[in-house]
């Protein structure tokens, strides 16, 4: 049986900010479990519900010094779908009304719960073959199990794998205040091991020492090793690129499902779409006051509304684009100019442009389901999760090709009668608004075709099945 341990700042149910919580949660369950043990360790955040705190049973407790701190370390833990969650918990650290605030802060909070995460391995009976680290939060796992657990027997040997969901986020501050929090000594902070720029970082810590390094899409793995996309860290991705793989996320196929799920007006399947889809976008023209026309073709935004997701892109062109037979729903919040953007064009354009300029799960869901087409034309994008969404509901993605979206989205070929949405390479407005174009006279015009690239679409399989048998196939390279 080969055991594996999770460190994440956040996993769904239990804490969830962003989608690393996904991946957390939801893949330990899909592993083979005759073959693979896999627990998970997070921090026992003040602000996780009352219910989840309530179902914790407490392990043990003891100190462990960080710097020049002695630090209380308690353990809890509970099953949760057939998969062991331990928590780690002090309340100095963990008490605050959000799971991250700033730094130095955050800084000092992970030093100290990538420390207790190995610290309380003997306390629990666990010694994993791999700790499997995520993002910069545990990038100091590997570089204290390096360090002095390499004095007891229980750690030689342990590997650990290093995934990162965004490079964006490293986890940098000055090399005296990252020195004094960690207790680590000079010897680490050089440029070969944590120094980047003159400052400490994290991340980079983790991915020196780490034994593989993976992040969550093949071609995003591609793209980071160059100076665009790597976030001044490709020359150690590209230096390390032997150990380096993508494997793309999933999404937990019992809460997408168009046949089953109840936040959605109609439930439909791969063979029923034709006639019970198109019922979802009526009730949605109803419930947001669009035109009521079932003819009508319908795009569907569902993001955090920044320059990362490509909305620089879609600014520039909005006028033109609505000048065609589309309606637009637009689901999200963020940067005020384009929150207001696209209140205004509601405004211009009544009865074709929606926005609702907030985030509801539920609603998201109506879109996904009443949507023809979905509009996702990112700058770049580790994986995303929103096209696996609307593949899974047999709504077309048009996506620009960079990161997961390249990976999962394939252009339609009319010659090969091949593909599961429409993509477009450069970054630019006129060859978005082109490519968005091309669906639409495929959707006016070809309506066989159409109804064929959405056959295509919903029999992909992105469920995290799929990542965790790529997930297995490493562990057992990395143990051999």
């Amino acid at each position: 049986m080969k055991k594996i341990l999770f460190a994440t700042s956040e996993a769904v149910p239990f804490i969830k900010t962003g989608g690393l919580a996904d991946v957390a949660g939801s893949l330990p369950k899909c592993f083979d479990k005759e073959e693979f043990d896999i627990r998970v360790v997070l921090p026992k955040y003040a602000c996780m519900k009352q219910e989840w705190k309530d179902k914790m049973e407490y392990v043990s407790h003891f100190y462990m010094d960080l710097g020049f701190k002695n630090c209380y370390v308690g353990i809890l833990q509970m099953m949760y779908d057939g998969v062991q969650f331990y928590f780690i918990d002090n309340e100095y650290y963990f008490s605050g009304p959000k799971p991250y605030d700033k730094a130095p802060w955050d800084l000092e909070k992970f030093a100290f719960f990538s420390k207790a995460v190995l610290s309380i391995l003997p306390v629990i009976g666990f010694r994993p073959d791999i700790i499997h680290c995520h993002d910069w939060q545990t990038g100091l796992v590997p570089v204290y199990l390096h360090d002095t657990f390499q004095q007891n027997e229980f750690f030689v040997g342990i590997k650990t794998v290093m995934t990162i969901h965004n490079l964006k986020f490293q986890g940098v501050y000055d090399v005296p205040t990252v020195k004094a929090i960690t207790g680590l000594p000079d010897y680490y902070f050089a440029p070969d091991k944590l120094e980047a720029y003159k400052d400490a970082n994290y991340l980079k810590g983790g991915m020196v020492y780490a034994d593989a390094i993976t992040t969550v899409s093949a071609t995003y793995a591609q793209e980071i090793r160059t100076p665009f996309y790597g976030e001044r860290l490709d020359g150690l991705l590209n230096a390390r690129s032997n150990s380096l793989r993508g494997i793309v996320n999933g999404i937990d196929y019992d809460v997408f499902n168009p046949e089953t799920d109840t936040l959605i007006q109609k439930n439909y399947n791969a063979t029923t779409f034709r006639k019970e889809k198109v019922k979802n976008k009526v009730a949605l023209q109803k419930e947001l006051g669009l035109n009521q026309d079932p003819k009508a073709m319908m795009i569907g935004i569902v993001s955090r509304l920044t320059d990362q997701k490509g909305f620089d892109l879609i600014a520039y062109i909005m006028d033109e684009l609505c000048q065609d037979a589309i309606q637009l729903v637009v689901l999200g919040t963020g940067e005020e100019r384009y929150e207001n953007m696209f209140r205004h064009f509601e405004w211009k354009y009544q009865g074709k442009v929606t926005a609702q300029i907030y985030y509801d799960e539920a609603l998201s869901h109506r879109i996904y389901a009443a949507s023809d087409a979905f509009l996702m034309p990112s700058l770049f994008e580790p994986c995303g999760l929103s096209q696996l969404m609307s593949l899974r509901y047999g709504t077309l993605p048009i996506v620009r090709e960079t990161g997961g979206l390249k990976d999962t989205v394939e252009p339609y070929n009319e010659y090969e009668g091949t593909g599961t949405g429409f993509s477009f390479v450069n970054y630019n407005a006129h060859e978005m608004l082109a490519t968005v174009r091309y669906a639409e006279s495929v959707y006016y015009d070809k309506k066989r075709e159409w109804n064929k690239l959405v056959d295509r679409a919903m029999a992909k399989d992105f469920s995290w099945k799929n990542s965790a048998r790529q997930y297995e196939e490493m562990y057992n390279w990395l143990i051999g």
